[in-house]
């Protein structure tokens, strides 16, 4: 484990799946963690027991809305009087294909998927000390194409050249900018067609050069590890998180 202790991170979508993961294993290397969620505040209640609340609370801000990064923003300056870790995971994770995509649907996924971490982190940046990490989850559709989610990848694209591009900016302030690429994981996302399906975990798991279907602590693990100082020379990286998928 890293040394996060006296660090403060911001997780956005945490409180299921993957975002749950990292903000449980950056509190247990010693972060304070704003455990935000859009909707689900049971489970966000969940991941604040899980990690204890001496070490983690819960923030409501819908992604998909206008006064969404004032409302986050108003209850951090409540509890943080800076930031040192800011991950952007919250996304809309499916999409339709291409010929059935709607502008409703597009204009939907790419305000939460794109939208919110770039002003997020705009505003974030005057409370991030020098020093600090952002970490962007994008995913492994930006590497394989996948045309039935074309909108969910574009997204992601547009956040993976998002993440160079300020990293190139902030390196003077020493704020390292990484992205995070996960391939299929087993959260509640993709439980209606993975979970209880034998043929299609198989299938899924035949995808990765390492035979099996992630896990959320495998992506968590790969950010605790680029929050750390030990990956304090490290920044504009794509990190694949993928288990070596379609290679």
């Amino acid at each position: 484990m890293g040394d996060l202790s006296g660090r403060t991170a911001l997780v956005t979508g945490a409180s299921r799946g993957i975002g749950r993961a990292i903000a449980e294993r950056l509190a247990a290397d010693g972060a304070r963690v704003a455990v935000h969620y859009g909707g689900n505040e049971a489970a966000a209640k969940e991941t604040v027991a899980a990690i204890g609340e001496e070490r983690a609370f819960a923030v409501r801000a819908d992604l998909s809305t206008p006064d969404a990064v004032d409302t986050l923003f108003a209850r951090l300056d409540e509890e943080f009087d800076g930031l040192d870790i800011l991950v952007n995971n919250a996304a809309i994770a499916t999409s339709s294909d291409f010929e059935n995509t709607t502008s409703e649907e597009f204009e939907r996924i790419f305000t939460v998927n794109v939208q919110a971490p770039f002003f997020i982190t705009q505003r974030a940046l005057s409370r991030l000390r020098d020093g600090g990490r952002i970490v962007n989850i994008s995913s492994g559709v930006t590497r394989i194409a996948m045309p039935e989610i074309i909108t969910y990848s574009m997204t992601k694209g547009a956040l993976d050249t998002f993440s160079r591009t300020l990293a190139q900016q902030l390196g003077p302030r020493g704020i390292t900018v990484n992205t995070v690429a996960p391939g299929i994981i087993d959260t509640d996302v993709n439980a209606s067609w993975l979970r209880g399906n034998p043929e299609a975990e198989a299938a899924a798991a035949a995808r990765a050069a390492l035979g099996r279907v992630g896990r959320p602590e495998d992506v968590a693990d790969v950010v605790a590890f680029i929050a750390s100082d030990d990956a304090r020379w490290i920044t504009a990286d794509w990190i694949d998180v993928t288990g070596g998928s379609d290679l």
